[in-house]
């Protein structure tokens, strides 16, 4: 739709092109800062809003316990990944970005609906009508399907926590179905937050979860980076060859360390805003910046109280698990076919 209409193909027949690339411009003045230094503070923030809507596409690995063939279908689902960040994210932001001015009001307008989405936004400009509703359709079903995933993937991790002892041993019940009920309906409780943007002033405290979310995600993909450099160097040091491993990703580990440089300046900068004079926030600041003491008081306080140490390179059981992998093959894939082979995007 986006592609026709700037060519000329909405019902207006207006060619649109990248005329708003030259006015006003994909870059605009952030906090009334004049200048280059003002255009880039807008980019550079920009960053932490991309974070909340990417938080979340590692979550393929947790459900590696629950999939038929997980040494198999946890690659194809993570490289797949690449396909659709390619498509959902980077095309149709580049083509919104084509049909949308950067200084349109309805962009940053608190609606609590879909109506601020920069694709309705940008079918209500091309003078299309039924779009939009269906558009909004769409981003509310999403929403769904991402609470339905955060639902899955947090029960787990909980679940996971118990299993090793670094969480209430209630949390590690089961059905007879193996689905972990009490960890699901404890995260559960946490759904009732949604009901606090029918309030006005409750919406802002809901942005400040939203904050919390790209802080908790910056978080995360460093540990992940961490934890795999830790395990990328052990192998080395125990001269283990990354063929043995079922899958393993190119560019390492040079890809990991960028990750951790990245996420963790992406971290330290997140609430830069508060520092700028006049721009101070009490909520903004707390937000941006209250998970980093507390990964380092839960990390070091189990240390503390379990009196558990970093285990060396040269000790880290990487071998036994490779041997369990080796032990334990799975069947043969099943050849695709028919419609099958063109589920690249959804499954």
């Amino acid at each position: 739709m986006a592609l026709v209409v700037v060519c000329g193909g909405g019902p207006d027949h207006t060619a649109y092109g990248f005329r708003y690339w030259h006015n006003p411009g994909p870059l605009v003045q952030y906090l009334g800062i004049d200048g280059s230094l003002g255009r880039f503070l807008g980019f550079w923030t920009v960053f932490s809003n991309a974070v909340y809507a990417y938080s979340g596409v590692e979550n393929i690995s947790v459900a590696a316990a629950e999939v038929h063939c997980p040494r198999r279908a946890i690659p194809i689902a993570a490289k797949r990944i690449f396909a659709r960040v390619g498509l959902f994210y980077v095309l149709s932001i580049f083509m919104v970005g084509l049909l949308v001015p950067s200084n349109d009001p309805d962009l940053l307008r608190s609606t609590g609906t879909a109506a601020q989405s920069p694709f309705v936004i940008a079918a209500t400009r091309a003078g299309i009508k039924v779009v939009p509703s269906i558009i909004n359709a769409v981003v509310l079903t999403s929403a769904w399907s991402a609470g339905n995933s955060g639902l899955l993937n947090g029960s787990r991790v909980l679940y996971g926590l118990a299993r090793e002892g670094r969480a209430p041993a209630i949390f590690k019940r089961t059905s007879r179905f193996g689905i972990p009920y009490v960890s699901v309906a404890f995260l559960s409780l946490f759904i009732c937050l949604g009901y606090m943007t029918l309030s006005n002033t409750a919406s802002e405290v809901f942005g400040w979860f939203q904050d919390l979310v790209s802080v908790s995600a910056l978080v995360n993909w460093t540990i992940i980076c961490t934890v795999y450099l830790r395990f990328f160097y052990a192998m080395k040091k125990q001269g283990i060859s990354r063929d043995r491993l079922p899958w393993k990703g190119w560019g390492q580990p040079y890809l990991a360390w960028i990750g951790v440089f990245a996420f963790i300046l992406l971290l330290l900068t997140g609430g830069y805003t508060t520092f700028i004079d006049g721009h101070w926030d009490s909520e903004t600041f707390v937000s941006s910046y209250i998970n980093i003491p507390i990964i380092f008081v839960l990390y070091f306080g189990f240390k503390f109280i379990k009196k558990t140490k970093i285990i060396p390179l040269d000790q880290v059981p990487v071998m036994k698990f490779i041997e369990i992998a080796d032990n334990n093959p799975e069947p043969p894939a099943k050849p695709v076919t028919g419609w099958r082979r063109f589920n690249i995007l959804w499954s």
